[in-house]
């Protein structure tokens, strides 16, 4: 029952000297973060093609795992759609584990986990940790909030299903306090100036972010102390919204910064290929949106530049705030679960109808969005009745020429990994993120998705791509299998048992 001393004792020494009034309140969540996250790691270790897993059964009492060498991992049936954290502690033989970190230590001792298990037991020691510490500052004043970035605040243990979900390597407590959402801080964003001549800048640039013949660069200070080295100038106040590197500034802009550090899966920058694609995916996405009939709207990307290089480039975006009209709200599905309204099964079937319908669509046009809970916003009526969606961020979608042209839309002036007309990436890109992930949040558990599903998918316009939703099983991003294996680039893949057809005790095998 050993915990992750070095990470959990680092933070707790770090909060000693920065914020002592959290000590407390963080050595009192450590469990339940580490249950959270064990939870995670279970649902990748029962539903992942990992291969030196050899066998799954199950029993009366649970889920028994069959290694590679000969041991025996046993859990409870696994919900590979359950938010809570049901996973206490596993056994692995006779022994008991409740820390995630320590039990993928242990696996890879002897079961050949691969390269990549001793990095992903350290960040699963950081990922509780950083769990328990955001959970300890977690404080919500507003039970509905009115600005945007209130919202996103709100979203306090990260990704619902990834076992990384509050790893933030490169991040000290005081990082964290200081940059991190969920802590709720102002953070300063600043400025780098670059001669336009050595700049690529699509869509249009502010006249504040100009001087002269040279452009200045939203930074975020982070980024200018550890990965630039430079000191800048003062820019603006801002609120750091979910993707901790894109912030809200007063005015209604969010700046998409660049901020090289890994969060959950891979390190996240700003490529020049996202900024040479930016304005011509935002004004191609507006225009597909309006076939929707009103259903969805997109934040438009108003402007992105790169200084030649991936650590220095920003994009700027409207606000999701535009898209509500009076009386209404606007905010990120992940923040749904802060709320009560998915607790009402008529409410998350209309909100699973809109979101289906909307994305079908798109996909049967020629356009599977990556429709996660961080990058799909909703607009919820007076009342909490969902309106309309709202989608920001275009850098992952995938666009399918043939598609489009089939349906008389002339593609966008676009090559490279954003356009496919393979119908198996396509469907992982919308099924993976908006069934698997959005809604499977949302709903918070196998049964209430499949009833919410159950209760939709047969009035949904018949497609080939509903038909093969419908059969299932459902694509999933295989999280785990894809942090042990560094080596190996771009997203891999794993099939979730359909909600539908889900019953407790039951994996596909």
């Amino acid at each position: 029952m050993s915990h992750s001393p070095t990470a959990e004792a680092e933070v707790a020494a770090e909060l000693r000297a920065v914020r002592p009034g959290l000590l407390s309140g963080y050595d009192a969540e450590l469990p339940g973060a580490r249950a959270a996250v064990l939870t995670r790691l279970w649902r990748g270790l029962a539903h992942e093609p990992l291969p030196w897993i050899t066998g799954r059964t199950r029993g009366a009492y649970g889920l028994t795992l069959r290694l590679a060498d000969g041991r025996a991992l046993h859990g409870p049936h696994p919900d590979p759609y359950a938010t809570h954290a049901y996973v206490t502690a596993v056994r692995l033989d006779r022994r008991r584990y409740d820390d995630p970190a320590r039990l993928t230590a242990e696996l890879a001792a002897g079961a050949g986990v691969g390269p990549g298990a001793e990095g992903f037991a350290a960040e699963l020691g950081h990922s509780v940790a950083s769990l328990a510490l955001s959970r300890a500052a977690a404080d919500h004043p507003k039970e509905w909030p009115e600005l945007d970035w209130e919202w996103e605040q709100r979203v306090v243990d990260g990704h619902p299903f990834h076992p990384n979900c509050r790893s933030r390597p490169g991040f000290s407590v005081a990082d964290q306090l200081a940059y991190a959402p969920e802590h709720r801080p102002v953070v300063r964003l600043g400025t780098l100036p670059v001669p336009a001549a050595e700049c690529l800048l699509t869509g249009e640039w502010p006249e504040e972010l100009r001087d002269g013949d040279r452009l200045l660069v939203p930074v975020h200070p982070w980024q200018a102390a550890q990965v630039l080295k430079r000191s800048y100038d003062d820019w603006r106040p801002a609120h750091p919204l979910m993707s901790l590197r894109t912030l809200a500034v007063p005015g209604g802009l969010h700046v998409k910064t660049a901020l090289s550090s890994r969060l959950t899966s891979s390190v996240r920058d700003i490529s020049p290929y996202s900024v040479q694609a930016a304005a011509i995916l935002s004004d191609f996405a507006a225009e597909l949106a309006e076939r929707t009939g009103g259903s969805l709207d997109i934040t438009r990307t108003l402007g992105a530049v790169t200084a030649g290089t991936a650590e220095l480039a920003a994009l700027l975006r409207e606000s999701p705030e535009r898209c509500a009209g009076p009386g209404e709200r606007v905010l990120p599905v992940a923040a749904l679960a802060t709320t009560s309204l998915p607790r009402d099964p008529e409410w998350l079937a209309a909100f699973t109808r809109l979101a289906l319908t909307v994305g079908l669509r798109l996909l049967d046009l020629g356009v599977a969005l990556e429709a996660h809970g961080q990058n799909l916003l909703v607009v919820l009526a007076a009342d909490g009745s969902p309106r309309r969606l709202v989608y920001r961020d275009l850098a992952d979608i995938r666009i399918s020429p043939a598609r489009l042209t089939r349906h008389g839309i002339a593609p966008p002036a676009l090559a490279g990994r954003l356009v496919t007309d393979d119908e198996t990436a396509l469907r992982r890109k919308l099924f993976g993120s908006l069934v698997a992930g959005a809604l499977a949040s949302v709903a918070g558990s196998g049964p209430a998705l499949g009833a919410a599903l159950a209760a939709v998918v047969p009035d949904l316009a018949d497609t080939a791509d509903l038909t093969a939703l419908r059969r299932g099983p459902v694509p999933a991003k295989a999280l785990t299998l894809m942090r042990l294996s560094p080596g190996t680039p771009g997203d891999q893949w794993t099939d979730l048992p359909h909600p539908l057809v889900l019953e407790p005790g039951t994996i596909d095998q």
